[in-house]
């Protein structure tokens, strides 16, 4: 089942091609790794896939109401910012917004839908803390959070784990690896290949707002598209624990 259908995407900004010529698809029980050098187009065209910014081409989510949107798929933008100094479980519970009418208070199935967001990213004890006091690692694993209690069949998160120490970037990869498993899927951009080729399903990469591969890690982090893309060189196995992938140097 398609959650996300992209063709012939065409992004321009300030005079620049930032995104040029995209296609891919995603299904159901996906957890798709969006890499690529900075500046390479990921997070323009994750919001064009979104219909955020204006594109040319096609995007099945961008062709929906406002609305179903926003119960198709999840957005957890780069930027971090909380504005306002509203507890925890208040926060998370802005998620459930497309599932409810003008002015209807949460259901039960909405405050369910709370609680599993917070147990999932280890916040149960945060639920009365002010957002707005807590570190920058906290607040964005309440984010994440927000965008879980969303419940939509894909979730589209821009550098989920940028702020994270090891221990919850492991953690929250493997709550995305557990919504695929769910029948449900994520594009998730990513700095860490690492990670991206140890939990991602597939990974798209990008280069100059042009997709360059599409495929399973193994197949996209090829010797030689790391020193053409990214300039590096690396180590990239499979073992007993699982793929293993560590940068090594940058070709001179």
């Amino acid at each position: 089942m398609s959650l996300l259908n992209v063709r012939d995407l065409n992004v321009r900004l300030r005079g620049r091609l930032a995104v040029d010529g995209v296609g891919f698809e995603i299904g159901a029980g996906e957890l798709v790794g969006l890499i690529g050098p900075n500046g390479s187009g990921k997070t323009t065209l994750m919001r064009a896939a979104l219909g955020l910014v204006l594109f040319q081409g096609e995007s099945s989510l961008a062709a929906l109401p406002a609305r179903a949107r926003a119960q198709a798929a999840a957005w957890l933008p780069q930027a971090r910012e909380i504005a306002w100094p509203v507890d925890v479980e208040t926060l998370v519970t802005l998620g459930r917004i497309p599932h409810l009418g003008a002015g209807q208070r949460p259901r039960d199935a909405d405050r369910a839908a709370v609680d599993r967001a917070l147990a999932t990213m280890d916040l149960e004890g945060f639920r009365a803390r002010t957002a707005t006091r807590l570190s920058g690692g906290e607040q964005a694993r309440v984010l994440i959070a927000r965008a879980l209690a969303q419940e939509t069949p894909l979730l589209l998160a821009d550098e989920p784990i940028a702020a994270l120490d090891p221990g919850h970037q492991i953690a929250t990869m493997r709550t995305f690896e557990g919504i695929a498993a769910r029948g449900q899927a994520a594009l998730v951009s990513l700095h860490d290949l690492g990670l991206a080729a140890r939990h991602c399903t597939r990974l798209l990469l990008l280069s100059a707002g042009r997709l360059v591969a599409d495929g399973a890690p193994w197949e996209v982090l090829t010797e030689d598209r790391l020193r053409e893309v990214f300039g590096i060189t690396a180590h990239f196995a499979e073992t007993a624990d699982g793929p293993v992938f560590q940068p090594l140097a940058v070709v001179e």
